[in-house]
Parts: C-alpha cells; structure tokens; sequence
C-alpha cells in the first residue's frame, strides 16, 4: 500500500504534468461523481453526462 506522503507526491506530479485538466463529467457532489466514472468505463463522458443528468434528477426525486 502506498503512504498517505507518497500518494501527495503523486498527486502534485499529475498536477503539475496536466495543470489545466478539468473534470469532464457532470456532477455535484462525490457520489455523483463516482457513478459518473463508473458509467464512463463503459461508454463516453458524453453519453455519460447525457444520461446522469436525467439520472440524477430522478434520484433527488426519490
């Protein structure tokens, strides 16, 4: 497993290897944002987002 200071290291090396990246999902919170990426293994972020707009609403509603 690697220390929690390892992993901070990594981080900021993809930070700074990638500094204008932006999340290309639609999400607002964490769980969102982990279903999104879990849909997006599967398809495109475009579909992705296409659907989990719809999804998302359907489940606040609920």
């Amino acid at each position: 497993m690697v220390s929690k200071k390892k992993a901070l290291e990594m981080i900021d090396v993809i930070a700074n290897m990638f500094p204008d990246a932006e999340c290309e999902l639609k999400h607002d919170n964490p769980f969102e944002l982990t279903i999104a990426v879990l849909l997006s293994a599967q398809c495109t972020d475009v579909l992705v987002n296409r659907v989990t707009t719809e999804l998302f609403k359907k489940i606040q509603n609920a």
